[in-house]
């Protein structure tokens, strides 16, 4: 079991089999959920807005910075916050 509990984000590395949920190389801001770590599994909202569990294996966990996990939590929020008032985002290119 990894211990996600602590961990705040992750990049997903292998999106197989969930091409229109998960975006590789995006951060995604882990949702604690203890029960699901136990079972190797992460929550985090994919691409459709809702949140659901993924394998690990599908993801390397990071640790950034202070400030730039605060910059990442409150850009979630505002996405979230736009989402769900019917507002649309757009994500620059990489």
């Amino acid at each position: 079991m990894m211990d996600t509990v602590r961990q705040r984000f992750a990049v997903c590395i292998d999106n197989t089999d969930y091409k229109a949920s998960l975006i590789e190389r995006k951060i995604y801001e882990i949702i604690p959920d203890e029960k699901a770590a136990q079972d190797d599994l992460i929550r985090i909202t994919d691409e459709s807005g809702e949140d659901y569990l993924y394998h690990i294996s599908q993801f390397v966990l990071v640790k950034f910075p202070t400030e730039v996990e605060q910059i990442l939590a409150a850009t979630s929020l505002r996405k979230t916050e736009m989402q769900e008032t019917g507002c649309r985002t757009q994500t620059a290119p990489v």
